[in-house]
């Protein structure tokens, strides 16, 4: 088939009227929806699977997002509080976080960063070397995490110079990446792409998925490209009412990672950002949903349940209690039946 007679290539959708075009938005709504877009962009990706209603349900913008509520945040995991110089977070001691990219493939619902994602494009060269220059003067830092907006939306030029850069920083051990490129744009995931990846520096993906119905055969070709280059890949998943707030849910999708070599790593309590308190649920009810869990998956399963705090004071484990003390200088321990029993450590 010449060029010309070719299909043109389906495209991202964008705006309000693309939602309603494709049937994802009623035409009555476009004024509550024209509202959201104006604070919080829209882009969906071709190959999303939007059949799925758990798929849906992240990345189609509602009306509930103009409910902003007195808790929530612009800034609600505090990147800004620990910014030494621009793109670059420096929370913890021996780790950083480069803001390589406001761009993404696609923009979630639920996003941490939705207010600023899209803003400025790539880092400047001349915050990059900031950022180097930062990290060459801080040998406590052993590992850089590449974050954004999504760091796989560079060229694999740009990323190949960026880790190139970093490989001459001799304190560096480690190179993480958090993307979710792997699901919502698997045909990115390119053999120039890989090859940018295998440097000096070790490199690890996150892949940050939430629902099994994103584990298309598309994406699992793209996951396969990665593990069969040696890539070490783990997932991040944020818990979401209406998404995979149920144990069912987190069950298959934590099977179908680990059958596509993806260690389930993070299971994120969902943040304080604005516009986004239809999707929070209790930690309670989270606590209980991996205490379900417990006794369904496999320890190569299972995420560590976590809550980062709101001002920059860090992400801790806030998974379901097992231990009580028993009053009598023992413990009751309770099984993953909810079952409890004495035991006496010393």
């Amino acid at each position: 088939m010449t060029d010309a007679l070719r299909p043109p290539a389906p495209r991202a959708l964008t705006t309000v009227e693309d939602l309603v075009r494709k049937g994802l938005a009623k035409a009555a709504d476009r004024g509550a929806l024209t509202a959201v877009a104006a604070a919080f962009r829209i882009r969906i990706p071709p190959a999303l699977p939007l059949d799925s209603a758990g798929v849906r349900a992240q990345i189609v913008p509602s009306s509930a997002e103009l409910d902003i509520r007195p808790e929530e945040r612009i800034d609600p995991i505090g990147d800004d509080a620990h910014r030494p110089v621009p793109g670059l977070t420096h929370r913890y001691p021996d780790r950083a976080i480069l803001h390589a990219t406001q761009t993404c493939e696609v923009y979630c619902r639920f996003c941490f960063r939705r207010e600023k994602v899209g803003d400025t494009g790539a880092l400047s060269d001349a915050d990059f070397a900031s950022a180097l220059a930062y990290l060459r003067a801080s040998p406590q830092i052993r590992e850089v995490i590449f974050t954004g907006g999504d760091p796989l939306t560079l060229s694999p030029r740009r990323l190949s110079a960026m880790l190139r850069a970093l490989e001459a920083i001799p304190a560096l051990e480690v190179i993480r990446f958090h993307s979710r490129i792997p699901v919502v744009a698997p045909e990115k995931v390119t053999e120039a792409l890989v090859a940018a990846l295998d440097g000096r520096l070790p490199v690890w993906l996150v892949i940050h998925i939430n629902h099994p119905d994103e584990i298309t055969p598309e994406a699992a070709a793209a996951l396969r490209r990665l593990t069969r280059a040696g890539i070490p890949l783990l997932s991040q998943t944020v818990l979401l009412k209406g998404v995979n707030a149920d144990a069912d849910t987190l069950e298959a999708l934590f099977r179908k990672l680990i059958a596509q070599r993806v260690k389930p790593y993070y299971l994120h309590h969902p943040d304080l950002a604005k516009g986004t308190g239809h999707f929070r649920l209790p930690l309670a009810e989270g606590q209980a949903i991996m205490a379900a869990l417990r006794g369904r998956l496999s320890g190569i399963a299972q995420p560590t349940y976590v809550l980062d705090i709101p001002g920059g004071h860090g992400k801790v484990p806030v998974g379901p209690d097992y231990l009580e003390p028993d009053g009598q200088g023992g413990w009751i321990v309770t099984d993953p039946n909810r079952n409890r029993h004495s035991y006496k450590d010393l």
